[in-house]
């Protein structure tokens, strides 16, 4: 699936694992560990604004080469988002997920649907489905990821009654709607590849993602419309989460695919996986 309905995001090369992009009018150079290719230096294409450098050990920094301004705004289609350069390479928005908003505002149209989305970060795909019509349900266990998804609400004109906003361990939050018997009619996942829980719980994605599916499909309704898992984690093919889709899930369309971004060197930028279940 290729993400090519942007005009303010674009990459525009990639070599010796880095790729540069525009975001607006801001051009930043951020690793990515799949571009094991060589090319140009990336340096050397555009008048770069900064250029993210991996430590050795861990971490990392942003360099700044020419003035940058320490946030803005960028739209996709009726939605606007605001990007800004944070640790670990992130600037707050995953621009290939564009795929997946597009699916999902098709098929909520209008319907008053309620939506789950868990590990919602800075609300990309919660802006969409609320766009289109739907209630969402968004839970991150960081504050700061979910006062970036109010923000993002609000340049795109999102109703406020349309989100609830949740800072939670998105597990725990889910088991506790589950016994309270609260149902959703969609579902959205995009867990982390690891990391540890509030208690010091450790957290891998191949350890604990069939049961985290298992749980949270005990959320959805008796007459779901979607569900929806993204995972970042390399080697982790779109094959395994369709899988588990079709292990888990109750009969439905299934599809599984790999995200990617085109280039204006002519070829597309791998940038993870989905696996999608939308009701026959």
């Amino acid at each position: 699936m290729i993400a090519s309905g942007w005009v303010d995001y674009e990459v525009i090369a990639s070599s010796c694992g880095e790729k540069l992009e525009r975001w607006g009018d801001v051009y930043l150079i951020r690793p990515d560990p799949q571009v094991i290719w060589k090319g140009k230096t990336l340096r050397n294409l555009v008048q770069v604004n900064a250029h993210y450098h991996r430590s050795q050990t861990g971490g990392g920094k942003w360099e700044y080469l020419k003035k940058t301004p320490a946030e803005w705004k960028i739209g996709y289609k009726d939605l606007r988002f605001l990007i800004k350069p944070m640790g670990f390479k992130h600037v707050g928005l995953f621009p290939e997920q564009s795929v997946n908003w597009d699916r999902m505002t098709e098929l909520i149209g209008g319907k008053s649907i309620n939506v789950l989305n868990l590990f919602g970060y800075t609300g990309g795909a919660t802006v969409a489905c609320a766009s289109a019509g739907a209630y969402v349900t968004h839970v991150d266990a960081a504050k700061a990821m979910v006062d970036r998804c109010k923000t993002n609400a609000e340049l795109s004109m999102v109703p406020s009654d349309r989100i609830r906003y949740i800072v939670d361990d998105c597990t725990k939050f889910v088991s506790r709607e589950i016994r309270r018997g609260k149902k959703y009619d969609a579902i959205i996942m995009d867990p982390p590849s690891y990391g540890r829980g509030p208690g010091g719980e450790m957290w891998k994605i191949e350890d604990g993602l069939y049961d985290l599916i298992d749980l949270t499909v005990k959320a959805l309704s008796d007459d779901p419309l979607f569900y929806l898992i993204n995972s970042y984690t390399t080697g982790l093919q779109p094959s395994v989460l369709g899988n588990m889709l079709s292990l888990l899930m109750p009969s439905g369309n299934i599809e599984a695919y790999e995200l990617t971004l085109p280039t204006r060197e002519k070829i597309v930028l791998p940038a993870g996986a989905s696996g999608f279940w939308r009701k026959k």
